[in-house]
């Protein structure tokens, strides 16, 4: 069942625009990424259907509700961690748990929330005191307070180490184990591919493709490929292979260019003619590349 149903969205600023006709579902219980470059359209998107913002055109239903006709409504019962969050720096932990909790008809007891999600120690602390792992855990707690079926998580790594970003991850895996539908805005591949059921992809203020992130991948025509170390046995023909575009040879050292599942006709060709192999590794496929096919341009060329 779709929780969250988008057709034909526009929003424009004068002679910019913005949005250009988004459209795109939500299913019940899935993390859902929005995906793209910074000015791609994805915040303001995720802001219309928070009912933040006011559309241009089209239409939008949360739950089956209009943001704008129904803004309270929807309100109660989705959770929003906003792109930029900031609260005062002298607010105790608690403290805001509890303000955030009262605006809310049937919250969350914040009491449970700070014990799973690790912030029982922190329960006094002022919020300029959190390490950044800790604010964002507090910002997923705010985002839970008032028991959602939706949430919202805009950018919620950014300017997180690398150990930060994965542990933050774990905890969007167990906001979705919960029961409820996560709406992950990102712009970061890796982060997409190990959190996202289904992607949709934005540029320009367009959905240019949308997938589950291995559909995605799979779905483009590009090349990769496959390395490999001749052992023992004398090298054959691979380059009239199905799939294959390309060979070549440095010594004993061998790159294999291709298209689709060429591999497989590689390394059946090696084992029919007892060609022995190490060091063998096939280049990933990557969502970056995926952008590339979708749009002719490099994911970190938009930033």
């Amino acid at each position: 069942m779709a929780v969250i149903e988008v057709n034909d969205l526009r929003k424009g600023y004068a002679d910019l625009t913005v949005l250009d006709g988004v459209s795109f579902s939500v299913e019940e219980g899935e993390i859902f990424g929005i995906l793209g470059p910074n000015g791609a359209g994805k915040t303001t998107t995720v802001e219309c259907v928070e009912g933040l913002r006011r559309p241009d055109g089209g239409s939008i239903r949360v739950l089956g509700l209009d943001p704008v006709k129904d803004g309270r409504k929807v309100r109660e019962q989705v959770g929003v961690q906003l792109q930029h969050t900031q609260l005062p720096e002298n607010i105790l932990v608690w403290e805001v748990l509890d303000l955030y909790a009262s605006f809310y008809a049937k919250p969350r007891d914040w009491r449970g929330l700070l014990e799973e999600w690790a912030l029982t120690e922190k329960r006094n602390a002022r919020f300029g005191k959190l390490s950044g792992g800790q604010k964002q855990r507090l910002f997923i707690a705010l985002a839970l307070v008032g028991n959602p079926q939706v949430a919202f998580l805009d950018e919620l790594t950014t300017g997180l180490d690398p150990q930060a970003r994965r542990t933050t991850w774990e905890l969007i895996k167990r906001v979705r184990a919960s029961g409820v539908t996560v709406v992950l805005v990102s712009h970061f591949m890796d982060e997409v591919e190990e959190l996202c059921d289904r992607v949709a992809v934005f540029d320009g203020g367009r959905v240019v493709a949308m997938d589950t992130p291995s559909g995605l991948v799979d779905g483009i025509d590009a090349e990769h490929h496959m390395r490999f170390t001749v052992m023992a046995g004398d090298m054959v023909e691979l380059g009239g292979l199905p799939g294959v575009t390309g060979v070549t040879r440095t010594g004993n050292r061998v790159v294999v260019t291709g298209r689709g599942d060429f591999a497989t006709a590689v390394t059946a060709q090696l084992a029919r003619h007892h060609v022995l192999v190490s060091d063998l590794r096939i280049d990933k496929r990557t969502l970056d590349d995926a952008f590339v096919a979708l749009t002719g341009r490099s994911f970190d060329a938009t930033h």
